[in-house]
């Protein structure tokens, strides 16, 4: 196979339609945009979010609290989820990714006490909450702070 003889599968490419080309193509004259008014112009239309002046609701809705946009959001599991692994096991972001636990882990895991553990485990994670960490503990595990 050479680069000359590729070609798309047929029926997979269209040909564009030409907007605007006299009135025997169906789509002649004002081209499907109606007549007058501003999204008839070039260059027309209004942003995301406007409403016709209208105060937009995104102005409308309170403001709350404070926002942290430099914040790197921690995955959250329950001891519970660990019940998955097998005893003497050493968990980290990667095996619960593998199991299917996470599905995905940007900036790290938290573990959280919902649950029960009776494995004796280590678990490696970014954060541990003080009822995780006593619980993996009392099953005779470790944690560590990664």
């Amino acid at each position: 196979m050479n680069l000359h003889e590729l070609s798309p599968a047929p029926g997979s490419t269209k040909e564009a339609f030409r907007k605007g080309r006299g009135h025997g193509s169906g789509n002649g004259k004002t081209g499907g945009r109606g007549h007058k008014g501003q999204k008839a112009r070039s260059g027309g239309g209004v942003r995301v979010g406007f409403e016709g002046g209208q105060m937009p609701l995104a102005r409308r809705i309170p403001k709350r609290g404070f926002n942290n946009i430099f914040a790197k959001p921690l995955e959250t599991i329950n001891v519970s989820a660990l019940e998955k692994f097998e005893d003497g096991a050493t968990v980290n972001v990667c095996d619960l990714l593998e199991k299917g636990i996470l599905s995905k882990c940007e900036y790290g895991c938290k573990v959280l006490g919902n649950g029960t553990l009776t494995k004796k485990l280590t678990v490696r994670a970014s954060a541990f909450s003080a009822s995780a960490k006593e619980k993996i503990v009392a099953a005779g595990g470790k944690y560590e702070v990664v």
